[in-house]
């Protein structure tokens, strides 16, 4: 066989997987994005994502009006995503009527461009030969097909595709397909009462009266606030889906393990924790992680706690108190700080250690700090309730901890309760900090708490406080 025959060989096959490619892309939405994107980074997220899209369009087929909450980090291509979705279901079902908003109009004319984009290629003519878009690059006259940065409207078919913004008109016009991407630009905006309550309203009042008896919708967005328009709508909607991923699993999951990244092949670990390390914890929740967090709860006035590079003034009590998570491994944070009392009547965070560890590293840990502190720091370990934290307790006290002068904690009342003394001492301007590496997501747990998903750090603090102002003492026996 002579080289030019192998070639023509090996082009027929590439030919006749082209066009088996474009016959499943009609059907698997998965395969059409690799049809029409071969140059998208490929990866278990994308793949799962493309099939949650996939039952969701299975659900709406069947009439079950599917609502679906998606939140995903920024830049990990969940706009390119949806935008890619609806050119997919506008193939397959021309005559249906999608609504794209999103908080800013140019984000409502990328989505447009990009579309037009898609349904001008050949390739697309092939995988969808009955949904196109009028060839003239704009139309807006009545009596023809639209094409314009507002509207596509598909050729000798009932269906098209109109952006608008959130709080913008939609009056008189119908949907099957209802996408919201972002409704609020940020935190500012999600943190106002006011505004929350007119994207309340204008998704009420306005967007969701447009909807078919059968329309389905998708919300993409950062949930910036536990009050915003995705929590309201799972308030309301009870079989609404939410699918949340984070960048950093905090659990093990079905395709990784907890402190792994979701898209390695897009975004690295070591690019994720920069980011985290740059960011207030509050943000970093919010956009990397999907969680809500009401960011200062009125409680701990995290800006009156000085940062001091030296005590400012003579040591008359100390005291270590170790706040020690309920599981061994991952999840939670076990917390020790060491709260000085001064001759000034101020208190001073002298020293904090944190960390994630299994039981034996955890219990060495406490062990080598009480060695810093010295024999004349007392030390307190927290009992959490049940008979888990009593014996972990115990433990600490007959075995870490020999030799020292240590005492159990036998909490009583919520968090928030053994924190309000504390909390007092801050807002008076009482308490200092020892400048450390350690600042800075002490401070962002303090402004958080107590709405942020970890305590560990004020309720250690609390309860070194509590200690040195003369609660009382309990010895296990």
């Amino acid at each position: 066989m002579t080289e030019e025959e192998k070639l023509r060989i090996a082009a027929k096959r590439l030919d006749l997987r082209r066009k088996a490619m474009i016959l499943q892309a009609r059907t698997s939405f998965r395969i059409y994005r690799r049809l029409i994107n071969p140059r998208l980074k490929d990866g278990w997220f994308r793949r799962a994502m493309e099939i949650e899209l996939e039952h969701w369009w299975d659900d709406f087929k069947a009439g079950k009006r599917p609502v679906l909450l998606l939140s995903t980090p920024p830049q990990f291509g969940k706009s390119i995503l949806i935008i890619d979705f609806i050119s997919w279901i506008s193939g397959k079902d021309p005559a249906l009527r999608t609504i794209f908003a999103s908080f800013s109009e140019r984000l409502g004319v990328r989505a447009n461009l990009r579309l037009q984009r898609i349904f001008d290629t050949p390739l697309y003519a092939k995988v969808f030969p009955k949904t196109s878009i009028n060839t003239a690059n704009a139309v807006a006259i009545s009596g023809q097909h639209l094409r314009n940065r507002e509207i596509l409207e598909f050729v000798d078919q009932d269906g098209y595709f109109r952006n608008t913004t959130v709080g913008g008109p939609v009056t008189g016009e119908s949907l099957d397909i209802g996408i919201i991407d972002d409704p609020v630009k940020g935190r500012e905006e999600a943190n106002s009462e006011t505004m929350r309550e007119k994207v309340w309203d204008w998704f009420t009042d306005d967007f969701s009266t447009r909807f078919s008896d059968f329309a389905g919708m998708i919300l993409i967005m950062t949930r910036w606030h536990v009050d915003d328009l995705a929590g309201r709508i799972i308030e309301t909607n009870k079989s609404a889906k939410t699918l949340v991923f984070k960048a950093i699993a905090e659990d093990d999951e079905e395709h990784r393990k907890a402190g792994e990244p979701l898209f390695p092949e897009l975004k690295s670990i070591e690019f994720l924790l920069n980011k985290k390390s740059m960011m207030r914890l509050a943000s970093w929740f919010a956009l990397y992680q999907g969680s809500p967090i009401i960011e200062g709860g009125d409680m701990i006035m995290a800006e009156r706690i000085q940062v001091v590079d030296r005590i400012p003034g003579k040591i008359i009590k100390s005291v270590r108190y170790w706040d020690k998570a309920g599981t061994e491994d991952g999840g939670a944070y076990s917390a020790g700080v060491l709260l000085h009392q001064l001759d000034t009547g101020k208190f001073v965070i002298a020293a904090v250690i944190r960390g994630q560890w299994s039981s034996g590293r955890r219990e060495l840990t406490m062990r080598q700090t009480a060695v810093i502190d010295t024999v004349r720091v007392p030390v307190w370990v927290e009992q959490e309730p049940g008979s888990g934290g009593k014996e972990s307790a115990e433990n600490t006290v007959t075995k870490t901890l020999v030799g020292f002068s240590v005492f159990v904690d036998k909490v009583s009342g919520d968090k928030v309760t053994r924190a309000e003394p504390f909390a007092a001492q801050v807002e008076f301007g009482n308490v200092v900090m020892l400048r450390a590496e350690w600042n800075k997501e002490y401070l962002d747990e303090a402004r958080m708490f107590p709405n942020g998903k970890y305590k560990d750090q004020i309720d250690a603090t609390s309860g070194a406080f509590n200690k040195l102002v003369g609660d009382r003492i309990l010895i296990l026996e």
